[in-house]
């Protein structure tokens, strides 16, 4: 949060007045990874306007084989159907279905009017991985914030559903009581994920009088729960993959359920002499500009920007000035302050607009020369204008630089002089201390 700097404050500089900045500001983010779409409770056909509810895509998909010949691989492993299936309804009106699918010809030995050209659109297809991958992270880290959100409530509300106790508070309170007093064991409470609906799925399977275990039904709830008490049934079916959504595990790698991920044996991984870097994901910088709300995934590319676009020349004036790394912190958080407030930091002239403050820098040259330096090497501008400035922590030390080009250089090793060891010798402290002694 910008450090409040207005009259009165400790850390004005020059005698002069700046307004306080009293709400965090945040710079403009670009939207990583898939686009954002409305959330909706039904889902369209990739071909046509036939629509179904979320829950019921079995439909959708039945219905796109019947009506439009397209088969969809392993849609099982898709983490966001809809978000999948507007996508590739977009993309299908921009280039032929041909394009993007194999083309399975049914019949291909009946005559031509008997066959069918059925289109497979599967991860075979380098943009059709792309996109589920995107969309399998995308839901991890959706998944992960609600993950924290449920471990950090304390508004928790709930009643054992062995006991009928009421527990207020954390989740973990439950889940504990009920593996300590009834003996049943979910896992983890930090494993688990939306845990209200997960109760409320195993609550609904004993209120219909079910074991959770084995799943048999029975007539009464006495019957049921001398059922799970002697067959020791007090735990859920591992098996039943509605249970799924619930743990993280079935979150973490792409395509792979718990099952899985646990049969893997970890012994495979340290055979490999060489770690493999390929799944690490690198996230773009998207630096914003000093004047503007463009970005480039670069702090070179951002500083063309600025130099082409607003005649500012940061790396001149970093080298010109020897501006060492917090006199770069402080420099680019003094004119983001100077911006935000629509004040040109040469001239302190106001204006009612960011664009007519850049029009009059621009045409006045006052955007291309600093202040003197007592104006905004002041320790207020070592806190950061706006909270997510990505700039900051790309910026570069010259002494830095200077040291790795130093050591990329071949420096010279001067043996010692041998012909001179005699006289080291005689000049020694030790024999001067060993003459000392002798006299004594």
């Amino acid at each position: 949060i910008a450090a409040p700097t207005g009259r009165g404050s400790p850390f004005q500089a020059n005698g002069g007045y700046s307004e306080y900045i009293l709400e965090p500001l945040s710079l403009p983010e670009s939207p990583g990874g898939v686009a954002a779409v409305e959330e909706s409770p039904s889902v369209p056909c990739i071909f046509c306007e036939e629509c179904s509810p979320r829950a019921e895509q079995d439909q959708l998909l039945k219905h796109m084989i019947i009506e439009h010949k397209l088969v969809i691989a392993d849609i099982k492993l898709v983490a966001d159907f809809r978000r999948y299936i507007l996508y590739w309804k977009k993309r299908f009106t921009e280039q032929p279905i041909t394009d993007f699918c194999s083309v399975i010809r049914t019949n291909s030995e009946a005559p031509i009017e008997e066959q069918d050209n059925y289109f497979l659109l599967c991860d075979v297809l380098p943009e059709d991985r792309l996109l589920r991958e995107q969309l399998q992270q995308k839901r991890l880290r959706e998944i992960l914030e609600q993950q924290q959100r449920e471990r950090n409530d304390t508004s928790f509300h709930s009643i054992c559903m062995f006991c009928d106790k009421e527990f207020t508070g954390n989740r973990s309170v439950l889940f504990n009581h009920m593996a300590r007093d009834h003996a049943f064991n979910v896992g983890l409470p930090d494993n688990i994920v939306n845990c209200n609906e997960f109760l409320a799925a195993l609550q609904k399977k004993l209120d219909n009088l079910q074991c959770l275990y084995c799943e048999k039904i029975f007539r009464d709830k006495n019957t049921l729960k001398d059922h799970m008490r002697k067959k020791q049934h007090r735990r859920i079916n591992a098996k039943n993959t509605e249970y799924d959504r619930f743990y993280i595990i079935n979150y973490l790698e792409f395509g792979k359920s718990w099952e899985e991920v646990q049969s893997e044996d970890d012994r495979e991984l340290l055979d490999n002499v060489e770690e493999d870097w390929s799944d690490w994901e690198e996230h773009p910088v998207c630096a914003v500009c000093l004047f503007c709300e463009k970005q480039a995934d670069t702090t070179e590319k951002l500083c063309l920007h600025m130099k082409e676009a607003h005649g500012f020349d940061f790396l001149k004036i970093k080298t010109e000035h020897g501006l060492k790394f917090y006199q770069q912190v402080k420099l680019v958080n003094f004119i983001r302050r100077e911006i935000h407030q629509c004040r040109c930091y040469n001239c302190k002239e106001m204006f009612q607009s960011k664009t007519e403050l850049i029009n009059h820098m621009e045409i006045t040259k006052h955007i291309t020369f600093l202040p003197t330096k007592s104006t905004w090497d002041q320790p207020q501008y070592y806190f950061p204008t706006y909270e997510n400035d990505t700039l900051l922590c790309t910026l570069s030390d010259s002494e830095d630089e200077l040291t790795a080009k130093d050591q990329s250089e071949d420096v010279p090793v001067i043996s010692e002089d041998l012909s001179d060891l005699e006289a080291l010798r005689q000049s020694s402290v030790l024999n001067q201390l060993l003459r000392e002694e002798n006299s004594d």
